[in-house]
Protein backbone atom coordinates (compact mmCIF):
# COMPACT_ATOMS: atom_id res chain seq x y z
CA UNK A 1 0.00 0.00 0.00
CA UNK A 2 1.40 3.39 -1.07
CA UNK A 3 1.93 5.57 2.05
CA UNK A 4 0.39 9.13 2.03
CA UNK A 5 0.98 11.85 4.25
CA UNK A 6 -1.03 14.98 4.82
CA UNK A 7 -0.89 17.45 2.21
CA UNK A 8 -0.77 19.74 5.30
CA UNK A 9 2.57 18.56 6.91
CA UNK A 10 2.01 21.25 9.74
CA UNK A 11 -1.42 19.40 10.54
CA UNK A 12 -0.76 16.68 13.03
CA UNK A 13 -4.76 15.62 12.65
CA UNK A 14 -4.90 12.08 12.56
CA UNK A 15 -8.25 12.71 10.95
CA UNK A 16 -6.99 15.48 8.89
CA UNK A 17 -8.95 14.28 5.60
CA UNK A 18 -6.80 15.95 2.94
CA UNK A 19 -4.16 13.35 1.62
CA UNK A 20 -1.89 13.15 -0.75
CA UNK A 21 0.66 10.34 -1.70
CA UNK A 22 4.10 10.50 -0.09
CA UNK A 23 6.72 11.83 -2.34
CA UNK A 24 9.37 9.05 -4.09
CA UNK A 25 12.44 10.15 -5.51
CA UNK A 26 14.88 7.76 -8.29
CA UNK A 27 18.00 9.01 -8.71
CA UNK A 28 19.77 7.41 -12.10
CA UNK A 29 22.85 8.19 -13.71
CA UNK A 30 26.02 9.40 -12.90
CA UNK A 31 27.81 12.88 -13.26
CA UNK A 32 27.15 15.40 -15.36
CA UNK A 33 24.35 13.33 -16.85
CA UNK A 34 23.01 12.62 -12.91
CA UNK A 35 19.16 13.37 -12.58
CA UNK A 36 16.04 12.46 -9.89
CA UNK A 37 13.17 10.95 -11.47
CA UNK A 38 9.44 11.31 -9.23
CA UNK A 39 7.79 8.20 -10.20
CA UNK A 40 4.64 9.25 -8.60
CA UNK A 41 4.62 12.87 -9.71
CA UNK A 42 0.72 12.25 -11.47
CA UNK A 43 -1.11 10.85 -8.43
CA UNK A 44 0.19 13.69 -6.00
CA UNK A 45 -0.43 16.26 -8.49
CA UNK A 46 -3.74 14.60 -8.74
CA UNK A 47 -4.14 15.21 -5.18
CA UNK A 48 -3.61 18.47 -5.03
CA UNK A 49 -5.82 19.03 -8.40
CA UNK A 50 -2.99 20.88 -9.92
CA UNK A 51 -0.91 19.73 -13.23
CA UNK A 52 2.12 17.71 -12.69
CA UNK A 53 4.18 19.95 -14.83
CA UNK A 54 3.22 22.83 -11.97
CA UNK A 55 4.68 20.85 -9.44
CA UNK A 56 7.85 19.76 -11.59
CA UNK A 57 8.54 23.25 -13.09
CA UNK A 58 8.55 24.89 -9.44
CA UNK A 59 11.40 22.37 -8.22
CA UNK A 60 12.99 23.39 -11.05
CA UNK A 61 12.83 26.87 -10.06
CA UNK A 62 13.62 26.24 -6.28
CA UNK A 63 16.71 24.21 -7.17
CA UNK A 64 17.90 26.05 -10.03
CA UNK A 65 17.60 22.95 -12.24
CA UNK A 66 16.52 22.22 -15.44
CA UNK A 67 13.51 20.05 -15.49
CA UNK A 68 11.44 17.46 -18.03
CA UNK A 69 7.89 16.55 -17.87
CA UNK A 70 6.56 14.31 -20.42
CA UNK A 71 2.94 14.27 -19.76
CA UNK A 72 2.41 11.47 -22.77
CA UNK A 73 5.05 8.98 -21.05
CA UNK A 74 4.19 10.15 -17.33
CA UNK A 75 7.88 11.04 -16.46
CA UNK A 76 8.69 14.06 -14.59
CA UNK A 77 12.73 14.88 -14.21
CA UNK A 78 14.90 16.97 -12.27
CA UNK A 79 18.13 17.08 -13.44
CA UNK A 80 20.84 16.82 -10.53
CA UNK A 81 20.41 14.34 -7.16
CA UNK A 82 17.83 15.32 -5.07
CA UNK A 83 16.17 13.26 -2.20
CA UNK A 84 13.08 12.35 -1.18
CA UNK A 85 12.43 14.35 1.95
CA UNK A 86 14.37 17.33 -0.02
CA UNK A 87 11.71 17.22 -2.77
CA UNK A 88 8.99 16.93 0.00
CA UNK A 89 10.04 19.90 1.67
CA UNK A 90 9.92 21.69 -1.26
CA UNK A 91 6.30 20.37 -1.97
CA UNK A 92 5.26 21.90 0.99
CA UNK A 93 6.28 25.40 -0.50
CA UNK A 94 4.59 24.69 -3.91
CA UNK A 95 1.28 23.69 -1.74
CA UNK A 96 1.22 26.92 0.56
CA UNK A 97 2.16 29.32 -2.44
CA UNK A 98 -0.12 27.76 -5.26
CA UNK A 99 -2.72 25.40 -3.43
CA UNK A 100 -3.95 26.66 0.29
CA UNK A 101 -6.67 28.87 0.57
CA UNK A 102 -5.15 32.54 1.83
CA UNK A 103 -7.58 32.40 3.90
CA UNK A 104 -8.98 29.23 5.46
CA UNK A 105 -5.99 27.47 4.56
CA UNK A 106 -7.86 24.42 2.59
CA UNK A 107 -6.55 22.71 -0.04
CA UNK A 108 -9.57 22.67 -1.71
CA UNK A 109 -8.99 25.28 -4.43
CA UNK A 110 -8.60 26.01 -8.45
CA UNK A 111 -6.35 28.49 -10.37
CA UNK A 112 -7.59 30.98 -12.35
CA UNK A 113 -6.37 33.97 -14.13
CA UNK A 114 -8.09 37.27 -13.52
CA UNK A 115 -6.66 40.03 -15.14
CA UNK A 116 -2.76 38.65 -15.66
CA UNK A 117 -3.54 37.71 -11.82
CA UNK A 118 -3.29 34.18 -10.54
CA UNK A 119 -5.94 33.35 -8.39
CA UNK A 120 -6.54 31.08 -5.82
CA UNK A 121 -10.48 30.16 -5.87
CA UNK A 122 -11.42 28.03 -2.22
CA UNK A 123 -14.62 25.64 -3.16
CA UNK A 124 -14.72 25.68 0.51
CA UNK A 125 -15.44 29.45 2.00
CA UNK A 126 -15.35 31.36 -1.20
CA UNK A 127 -12.33 33.59 -0.61
CA UNK A 128 -10.21 34.81 -3.53
CA UNK A 129 -6.51 34.30 -3.02
CA UNK A 130 -3.68 36.26 -4.80
CA UNK A 131 -0.71 34.11 -5.62
CA UNK A 132 2.67 36.02 -5.30
CA UNK A 133 3.49 37.02 -8.58
CA UNK A 134 6.66 37.43 -7.71
CA UNK A 135 7.37 33.49 -7.91
CA UNK A 136 9.40 32.44 -11.56
CA UNK A 137 6.96 29.90 -11.84
CA UNK A 138 4.04 32.14 -12.33
CA UNK A 139 5.09 32.77 -15.84
CA UNK A 140 5.20 29.21 -16.62
CA UNK A 141 1.48 29.64 -14.81
CA UNK A 142 0.46 32.07 -17.11
CA UNK A 143 1.73 30.76 -19.97
CA UNK A 144 0.06 27.20 -19.37
CA UNK A 145 -2.96 28.17 -17.73
CA UNK A 146 -4.86 25.60 -16.06
CA UNK A 147 -7.77 24.00 -17.66
CA UNK A 148 -10.56 24.17 -14.94
CA UNK A 149 -13.99 22.78 -16.09
CA UNK A 150 -15.60 26.03 -14.59
CA UNK A 151 -14.99 29.36 -16.49
CA UNK A 152 -12.08 31.67 -15.61
CA UNK A 153 -13.78 34.90 -13.72
CA UNK A 154 -14.28 37.67 -16.76
CA UNK A 155 -15.02 41.63 -15.63
CA UNK A 156 -18.88 41.82 -15.82
CA UNK A 157 -20.14 44.76 -18.24
CA UNK A 158 -20.92 48.10 -16.34
CA UNK A 159 -23.55 48.49 -13.86
CA UNK A 160 -23.26 44.56 -12.80
CA UNK A 161 -21.90 43.07 -9.40
CA UNK A 162 -19.48 40.78 -9.24
CA UNK A 163 -17.22 39.28 -5.84
CA UNK A 164 -13.67 41.01 -7.29
CA UNK A 165 -15.46 44.34 -7.61
CA UNK A 166 -16.83 43.89 -4.01
CA UNK A 167 -15.62 46.37 -1.32
CA UNK A 168 -14.05 43.41 0.52
CA UNK A 169 -11.98 42.49 -2.90
CA UNK A 170 -11.18 46.22 -3.08
CA UNK A 171 -10.04 46.64 1.01
CA UNK A 172 -8.09 43.09 -0.03
CA UNK A 173 -6.24 44.33 -2.94
CA UNK A 174 -5.66 47.60 -0.92
CA UNK A 175 -3.99 46.04 1.63
CA UNK A 176 -1.89 44.08 -1.16
CA UNK A 177 2.22 44.61 -0.94
CA UNK A 178 2.53 43.93 -4.62
CA UNK A 179 1.73 47.17 -5.94
CA UNK A 180 3.18 46.33 -9.94
CA UNK A 181 0.74 43.48 -9.58
CA UNK A 182 -2.59 45.51 -8.64
CA UNK A 183 -1.30 48.01 -11.48
CA UNK A 184 -0.81 45.53 -14.25
CA UNK A 185 -4.05 43.99 -13.00
CA UNK A 186 -6.11 47.11 -13.76
CA UNK A 187 -4.18 47.84 -17.01
CA UNK A 188 -4.94 44.54 -18.83
CA UNK A 189 -8.24 43.79 -16.74
CA UNK A 190 -10.28 45.38 -20.09
CA UNK A 191 -8.24 44.39 -22.99
CA UNK A 192 -10.65 41.81 -25.50
CA UNK A 193 -9.77 38.18 -25.78
CA UNK A 194 -6.45 37.12 -28.08
CA UNK A 195 -7.44 35.78 -30.91
CA UNK A 196 -5.59 32.65 -33.06
CA UNK A 197 -2.51 33.56 -34.60
CA UNK A 198 -3.91 33.50 -37.96
CA UNK A 199 -5.84 36.67 -37.45
CA UNK A 200 -4.24 39.90 -38.48
CA UNK A 201 -3.98 41.52 -34.62
CA UNK A 202 -2.57 44.80 -36.31
CA UNK A 203 -5.65 47.20 -36.96
CA UNK A 204 -2.80 48.88 -39.61
CA UNK A 205 -0.28 46.27 -40.97
CA UNK A 206 -0.31 48.03 -44.65
CA UNK A 207 3.27 48.67 -46.09
CA UNK A 208 2.09 51.90 -46.58
CA UNK A 209 1.46 52.51 -42.67
CA UNK A 210 4.75 50.42 -41.76
CA UNK A 211 6.68 53.01 -44.29
CA UNK A 212 5.00 55.72 -42.16
CA UNK A 213 6.05 54.76 -38.99
CA UNK A 214 9.40 53.83 -39.87
CA UNK A 215 9.69 57.54 -41.39
CA UNK A 216 8.01 59.28 -38.27
CA UNK A 217 10.78 56.65 -36.21
CA UNK A 218 13.64 58.15 -38.19
CA UNK A 219 14.30 54.61 -39.94
CA UNK A 220 13.29 53.79 -36.63
CA UNK A 221 16.86 53.69 -34.99
CA UNK A 222 19.64 55.93 -33.06
CA UNK A 223 22.63 56.91 -35.15
CA UNK A 224 24.73 53.95 -33.36
CA UNK A 225 22.72 51.85 -34.41
CA UNK A 226 22.39 51.67 -38.16
CA UNK A 227 25.21 53.10 -40.16
CA UNK A 228 23.81 54.77 -43.56
CA UNK A 229 27.01 53.05 -45.52
CA UNK A 230 25.84 49.85 -44.85
CA UNK A 231 22.38 49.74 -43.66
CA UNK A 232 20.37 52.32 -46.08
CA UNK A 233 16.89 53.77 -45.60
CA UNK A 234 15.75 51.63 -48.95
CA UNK A 235 16.31 48.73 -47.44
CA UNK A 236 14.95 49.80 -43.88
CA UNK A 237 11.90 50.72 -45.75
CA UNK A 238 11.89 47.77 -47.35
CA UNK A 239 12.31 45.25 -44.46
CA UNK A 240 9.38 47.51 -42.79
CA UNK A 241 7.39 46.61 -45.33
CA UNK A 242 8.32 43.30 -45.47
CA UNK A 243 7.31 42.94 -41.79
CA UNK A 244 3.82 45.27 -42.46
CA UNK A 245 2.98 42.51 -44.95
CA UNK A 246 3.45 39.26 -43.61
CA UNK A 247 2.63 40.11 -40.08
CA UNK A 248 2.24 36.13 -39.09
CA UNK A 249 6.12 35.60 -40.69
CA UNK A 250 8.21 33.32 -38.07
CA UNK A 251 11.31 34.48 -36.89
CA UNK A 252 13.38 31.96 -38.96
CA UNK A 253 11.63 33.88 -42.04
CA UNK A 254 12.13 37.53 -40.83
CA UNK A 255 16.02 36.82 -40.40
CA UNK A 256 15.86 35.61 -43.89
CA UNK A 257 14.47 38.89 -45.16
CA UNK A 258 16.87 40.40 -42.92
CA UNK A 259 19.85 38.83 -44.25
CA UNK A 260 18.58 39.68 -47.98
CA UNK A 261 18.65 43.22 -47.06
CA UNK A 262 22.02 43.14 -45.21
CA UNK A 263 20.57 43.86 -42.03
CA UNK A 264 22.07 41.96 -39.12
CA UNK A 265 19.94 39.50 -36.91
CA UNK A 266 21.47 41.72 -33.87
CA UNK A 267 19.08 44.40 -35.07
CA UNK A 268 16.59 43.04 -36.73
CA UNK A 269 14.48 43.04 -33.61
CA UNK A 270 14.81 46.66 -32.75
CA UNK A 271 13.26 47.50 -36.23
CA UNK A 272 10.63 45.03 -35.64
CA UNK A 273 9.47 45.98 -32.26
CA UNK A 274 9.11 49.37 -33.92
CA UNK A 275 7.55 48.61 -36.76
CA UNK A 276 5.35 46.42 -35.62
CA UNK A 277 3.62 47.49 -32.23
CA UNK A 278 1.88 51.09 -32.15
CA UNK A 279 0.02 52.49 -28.79
CA UNK A 280 -2.15 48.81 -28.44
CA UNK A 281 0.94 47.29 -27.70
CA UNK A 282 -0.44 45.95 -24.76
CA UNK A 283 -2.98 43.44 -26.90
CA UNK A 284 -0.59 42.95 -29.54
CA UNK A 285 2.26 41.45 -27.56
CA UNK A 286 0.60 38.41 -26.38
CA UNK A 287 0.78 37.38 -30.22
CA UNK A 288 3.63 37.92 -30.40
CA UNK A 289 5.81 35.95 -27.49
CA UNK A 290 6.90 33.13 -29.28
CA UNK A 291 8.51 35.28 -32.29
CA UNK A 292 10.02 37.93 -29.84
CA UNK A 293 12.10 34.93 -27.65
CA UNK A 294 13.33 33.87 -31.02
CA UNK A 295 14.29 37.40 -32.44
CA UNK A 296 15.93 37.50 -28.69
CA UNK A 297 17.33 35.04 -27.85
CA UNK A 298 21.16 36.54 -26.54
CA UNK A 299 22.03 39.41 -24.67
CA UNK A 300 22.57 41.79 -27.36
CA UNK A 301 19.49 40.86 -28.94
CA UNK A 302 17.39 41.34 -26.01
CA UNK A 303 18.90 45.10 -25.54
CA UNK A 304 18.27 45.81 -28.86
CA UNK A 305 14.45 44.80 -27.93
CA UNK A 306 14.71 47.64 -25.21
CA UNK A 307 16.10 49.69 -27.81
CA UNK A 308 13.31 49.11 -29.75
CA UNK A 309 11.24 49.73 -27.14
CA UNK A 310 12.63 52.78 -25.92
CA UNK A 311 11.93 54.82 -29.15
CA UNK A 312 8.27 52.96 -29.55
CA UNK A 313 7.26 54.43 -25.72
CA UNK A 314 9.30 57.74 -25.87
CA UNK A 315 9.31 58.73 -29.14
CA UNK A 316 6.48 57.58 -30.96
CA UNK A 317 3.92 56.83 -28.69
CA UNK A 318 4.43 59.24 -25.33
CA UNK A 319 1.34 58.16 -23.99
CA UNK A 320 2.67 54.88 -23.65
CA UNK A 321 5.72 56.01 -21.34
CA UNK A 322 3.52 55.24 -18.12
CA UNK A 323 2.83 51.74 -18.80
CA UNK A 324 6.55 50.93 -19.27
CA UNK A 325 6.87 48.96 -16.23
CA UNK A 326 4.06 47.26 -17.29
CA UNK A 327 5.27 46.01 -20.91
CA UNK A 328 8.51 45.39 -19.13
CA UNK A 329 6.89 43.10 -16.73
CA UNK A 330 4.49 41.26 -19.65
CA UNK A 331 7.87 40.28 -21.27
CA UNK A 332 9.66 39.30 -18.41
CA UNK A 333 6.57 37.69 -17.13
CA UNK A 334 6.64 35.36 -20.56
CA UNK A 335 10.33 35.00 -20.92
CA UNK A 336 11.16 36.97 -23.50
CA UNK A 337 13.39 39.64 -21.13
CA UNK A 338 15.64 38.15 -18.70
CA UNK A 339 16.44 39.52 -15.38
CA UNK A 340 20.13 40.29 -15.85
CA UNK A 341 19.53 42.52 -18.91
CA UNK A 342 16.73 44.30 -17.45
CA UNK A 343 18.42 45.14 -14.23
CA UNK A 344 21.74 45.96 -16.27
CA UNK A 345 19.88 48.46 -19.04
CA UNK A 346 17.70 50.16 -16.03
CA UNK A 347 21.16 51.37 -14.09
CA UNK A 348 22.51 53.24 -16.92
CA UNK A 349 21.15 55.54 -19.54
CA UNK A 350 22.14 55.46 -23.52
CA UNK A 351 21.39 58.07 -25.98
CA UNK A 352 22.30 54.98 -28.59
CA UNK A 353 18.52 54.98 -29.09
CA UNK A 354 16.80 57.91 -27.67
CA UNK A 355 18.73 61.38 -26.39
CA UNK A 356 19.58 60.97 -22.95
CA UNK A 357 16.26 63.20 -21.46
CA UNK A 358 14.02 60.18 -23.10
CA UNK A 359 16.62 57.70 -21.92
CA UNK A 360 15.86 59.18 -18.05
CA UNK A 361 12.41 59.55 -18.53
CA UNK A 362 11.72 55.92 -19.53
CA UNK A 363 14.05 54.46 -17.06
CA UNK A 364 12.29 56.43 -14.08
CA UNK A 365 8.66 55.00 -15.30
CA UNK A 366 10.77 51.73 -15.83
CA UNK A 367 11.49 52.13 -11.93
CA UNK A 368 9.08 50.40 -10.27
CA UNK A 369 9.40 47.13 -12.82
CA UNK A 370 13.02 47.10 -11.79
CA UNK A 371 12.41 47.74 -8.02
CA UNK A 372 10.44 44.79 -8.04
CA UNK A 373 12.77 42.59 -9.67
CA UNK A 374 15.84 43.73 -7.31
CA UNK A 375 13.75 43.12 -4.28
CA UNK A 376 12.71 39.36 -5.94
CA UNK A 377 16.24 38.89 -6.24
CA UNK A 378 17.40 39.92 -2.69
CA UNK A 379 14.11 37.43 -1.35
CA UNK A 380 15.60 34.57 -3.81
CA UNK A 381 19.06 34.95 -2.07
CA UNK A 382 18.20 35.61 0.95
CA UNK A 383 16.21 31.92 0.93
CA UNK A 384 19.30 30.46 -0.46
CA UNK A 385 21.33 31.36 2.60
CA UNK A 386 18.96 29.80 4.93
Amino acid sequence: MVSTVNIRRDVDDAFYRYKMPKLISKIEGKGNGIKTIVPNMSDIAKSLTRPPAYVTKYFGCELGAQVKCDDKNDRYIVNGAHDAEKLQTLLDGFIQRFVLCGSCKNPETDLTLSGGVIVRVCQACGQRSDCDMRHKLTSYIVKNPPKNKKKAYKKPRSGTASPSTSDAAKQEKAGSDDELTRQIEEDLADLPDVQDDDDDWAEDTSAAAAASRMKALALGVGPDVLAADEEGDDQMDEFANFLAENPSANAAEIFKEADNYGISQSKVVAIYVQTVFDENVLEQLPKKYSVLKKLAKSEKQQKALLGGLERLVGVVHKELLSKTSVILMQLYQNEVLDEEVALEWGQKRSKKYVDKETSKAIRKHAKQFLDWLEEADEEDSEEESD
